[in-house]
């Protein structure tokens, strides 16, 4: 039997709001940091499937969360497109050469590097109970796209916006390969064992409208597409952050099961605004929960009640901060379990 996360994201209004966090594998946990000072950097552990299989059941094994997230990241894409990736400590990370200066034919893909990521999904679907949903990722081409033309994350994502005005036609080669690449990806997890994927365009908000209907909707709608044709019944997620008052229009646009909602948006305004009987995962602020104030078991239940009339996967606006205490979490997820909405 399915469980309840993925009924819900195929649009089935349950009882219970089921429950995950993004980043709810990593460095908020003790124990995922003992591991990762005994197995050394984050990508010698992303392609460690064994290790990474082991993060990604952490959370699960301590908080019994209904989904379980691979843990990765978004670059993997971009190394198996012929670029170097590095992470340097204080630094985040690094790829080279940049293509605001090179050129993507002049990479050498490696798609090897997609083996150890399809045999995480596969050990963690064989160790999960079959109510916990297994879900992969990657990141959406905008999103990608941005690190690798800069190659690097910035607060503004200045090359690749530049380069959409000045040369549209060498970001359009660009976002086309990551598309590409995403669908052939994401298909192999599928593949693999994962059950619903989710899209991360974590910079979707650096655009302006037009620019947001062509490296946002447009890419996201062909991996939606192409995903859906090969995999019906594995629901996709699609994450715009800071889509602001495009997020409707990306809901209708792009053919994604569920949307994922930022802090920032009003969570009476989304449910109002996006398509009815649409799922709907998030918004708590991440910063909120790692304060843990009075404050929080009251944001909760108002995002809990704004969303009780569709189906709704409780989430944050983005990932856990690293310094999050765990008792935070754990009055997160008392809260949530109890609500009777």
């Amino acid at each position: 039997m399915p469980g309840i996360l993925l009924d819900t994201l195929n649009g089935k209004r349950a009882d219970k709001v089921p429950l995950w966090l993004m980043r709810q594998a990593g460095r908020y946990l003790p124990e995922y940091r003992e591991l990762r000072a005994e197995k050394g950097g984050f990508l010698a552990m992303a392609y460690d499937s064994e290790a990474a299989c082991e993060i990604t059941l952490q959370p699960i094994d301590r908080f019994g969360f209904d989904g379980a997230i691979l843990f990765s990241d978004i670059l993997i894409v971009p190394h198996a497109l012929g670029q170097h990736l590095e992470f340097l400590a204080g630094e985040g990370p690094k790829l080279s050469p940049p293509l605001v200066d090179a050129e993507l034919g002049g990479l050498s893909p490696e798609r090897s590097r997609y083996d150890p990521i399809y045999e995480t999904v596969r050990l963690c679907r064989q160790r999960l109970s079959d109510d916990v949903t297994m879900l992969g990722f990657a990141g959406s081409p905008w999103t990608v796209a941005t690190y690798m033309v800069a190659g690097e994350g910035s607060r503004d994502q200045h090359d690749a916006r530049a380069m959409a005005y000045r040369d549209p036609g060498k970001l359009q080669a660009i976002i086309d390969a990551i598309a590409h690449e995403t669908i052939e990806y994401l298909s192999g997890q599928i593949e693999a064992g994962a059950e619903a994927v989710q899209l991360f365009d974590s910079w979707a908000g650096s655009l302006a409208p037009d620019e947001f209907e062509r490296w946002v909707i447009a890419p996201n709608a062909k991996i939606v597409a192409a995903l859906s044709q090969r995999h019906p019944a594995t629901p996709i997620i699609g994450f715009p952050k800071g889509a602001g008052e495009k997020l409707p229009a990306y809901a209708r646009e792009t053919g994604v099961k569920a949307v994922g909602v930022d802090e920032t948006l009003d969570p009476v305004w989304v449910a109002r605004e996006l398509p009815a009987g649409m799922a709907v995962q998030g918004n708590l602020d991440p910063l909120l929960l790692l304060s843990g104030s009075e404050a929080l078991e009251g944001r909760i239940k108002t995002i809990l009640e704004a969303f009780s009339d569709r189906p709704h996967v409780f989430n944050l606006g983005h990932g856990i901060d690293r310094r999050t205490p765990i008792a935070n979490v754990e009055r997160l997820i008392a809260t949530v379990r109890g609500w009777q909405g």
